[in-house]
């Protein structure tokens, strides 16, 4: 699965308001921090707050913040507000991959979906702050090298 930028714009501009979020946070000043073109923020933060990840406020000292907490917004919901696909099929899931038939490899792309589809709910920004993803993976990693 490759994420388009996109994906990982939205990711990347929601992690940076979380780490400022000290009151309402400018596109401005994430564009700046993260050279993403104000104008692209500008669309994907409207469909963040239409998928109600973010609010907003108007006006002098105005800008975004999130909606929930860090630890309850995950790297799927964010990637789904920002209508990313996430599937690998290349029938979108219709079962028509092949003259109305599934293909021989159908059951293997789902499968795969599941797998990234559960990844992506497991990781919230919360753990992509504090580097608790990296912690995980060890964790994961090191338990694999100790099983007999």
């Amino acid at each position: 699965m490759k994420l388009s930028t996109k994906s990982r714009y939205a990711v990347t501009a929601i992690i940076d308001l979380a780490q400022n979020q000290k009151g309402a946070v400018s596109l401005k000043d994430i564009s700046d921090r993260q050279a993403i073109s104000l104008s692209y923020l500008e669309q994907l933060f409207c469909k963040l707050k239409n998928k109600k990840v973010v609010t907003s406020r108007r006006g002098p000292g105005g800008g975004y913040k999130l909606n929930r907490e860090c630890s309850k917004i995950t790297l799927f919901e964010i990637i789904t507000a920002v209508d990313e696909n996430i599937d690998q099929t290349q029938c979108g899931g219709s079962m028509n991959c092949l003259k109305d038939k599934p293909c021989s490899s159908h059951h293997v792309w789902t499968g795969l979906n599941k797998i990234i589809k559960n990844y992506m709910e497991s990781i919230t920004i919360e753990d992509v702050i504090t580097n608790q993803v990296m912690h995980n993976l060890h964790d994961a990693r090191e338990s694999k090298t100790h099983v007999s």
